[in-house]
């Protein structure tokens, strides 16, 4: 008998090519009375499932970097994820192995996704965590691949973790501003919570407490963390203050160049009347004016280092669960 391709499968079926590819890899997105017929049609006409096996084989030299997002108001289409993912994906390959792409979404059926990943047999699974909340670790529990969540840490759950030093980046970043400003600086605190803003308030209150200044006199603004977002929310609070801090430490750079903007617009001087100070080192923080001073996070080691650490679990090594942080540097520019 003559094999049947699936792209000829779909001509017969009158189906797309996507959908036939959908029903023979047993992937969500097509009925199961389409996926019957898929799968009956092949075999009546001679399509090869052996391929499906080579295919799988493949997989256990590839490694998933599995991108969790829940609202996209953290995690998204930014020059920082594209870098990391690029030292993802770069490392992957050095190491001899293929890097696969794949995205879990909050708002679908998320044990369903976790459980497809497992299926999937991959080498190994790199998670980006940024925006997960605790309690969504326990759906990983089935997963009995090499597993290492990347950019978040929880402390009661024993799972891998990479991350950056936030705690260490942002007691830097506010120990500058007092050092330079010589008075209490304010907090530029995100209004939506992931677990490295905790971290980066831990340092902000470490550094204040350090200097021997109540936490309590730390004025503290909930921006969107985003330039939009956060230009319009401080543009509001700027209306109902009578005058912002002498300077600030910003979650992150988005926060810190929106408030800039709507400082600016009120007729403040960056840095002479309020200096401020981000965190991640964007791109963007180069070319605002003035230049951002902020917290540089070496993206493509953090993702280095989280292939590191799955390829020794694939390999058998260190296989009792490990926190690894990467430590920042500031970058002095001319916003403080």
């Amino acid at each position: 008998m003559n094999t049947i391709t699936a792209k000829e499968l779909a001509a017969l079926l009158h189906l797309s090519e996507s959908a036939v590819s959908l029903a023979l890899n047993d992937k969500p997105g097509v009925s199961q009375e389409t996926r019957r017929r898929v799968i009956k049609a092949a075999q009546d006409h001679g399509y090869d499932f052996s391929r499906k096996a080579i295919a799988s084989e493949l997989k256990k030299k590839a490694i998933c970097f599995a991108v969790y997002r829940k609202s996209g108001a953290v995690v998204g289409d930014t020059p920082f994820f594209s870098e990391l993912t690029g030292g993802v994906s770069v490392s992957c390959r050095r190491e001899g192995y293929d890097c696969m792409i794949s995205y879990l979404y909050e708002d679908g059926d998320l044990a369903g996704q976790i459980e497809r990943l497992r299926k999937d047999r991959f080498a190994g699974i790199i998670v980006l965590a940024t925006e997960i909340e605790e309690q969504t670790l326990s759906l990983f529990q089935r997963v009995d691949i090499p597993l290492v969540f990347l950019d978040a840490y929880f402390e009661q759950q024993e799972y891998n973790f990479v991350l950056i030093n936030n705690t260490q980046g942002a007691y830097m970043a506010t120990r500058h501003l007092i050092r330079k400003c010589r008075t209490q600086p304010g907090y530029l605190r995100s209004s939506y919570w992931i677990s490295n803003f905790d971290a980066r308030a831990d340092g902000f209150y470490k550094a204040i407490r350090a200097a021997g200044m109540s936490t309590s006199q730390s004025p503290v603004h909930r921006l969107t963390p985003s330039q939009e977002g956060a230009y319009a929310d401080m543009k509001e609070q700027l209306r109902q203050m009578d005058r912002p801090a002498r300077c600030y430490f910003a979650d992150n750079d988005e926060i810190a160049i929106g408030a800039m903007r709507a400082l600016a617009e009120a007729g403040y001087r960056i840095p002479e009347d309020v200096a401020v100070v981000g965190f991640d080192d964007i791109s963007a923080t180069e070319y605002v004016s003035p230049p951002l001073t902020t917290v540089q996070v070496p993206k493509a080691a953090l993702g280095e280092a989280a292939v590191i650490r799955v390829i020794q679990l694939i390999e058998g090594k260190n296989l009792q669960p490990q926190k690894t942080e990467v430590f920042t540097r500031l970058i002095q520019r001319k916003s403080v």
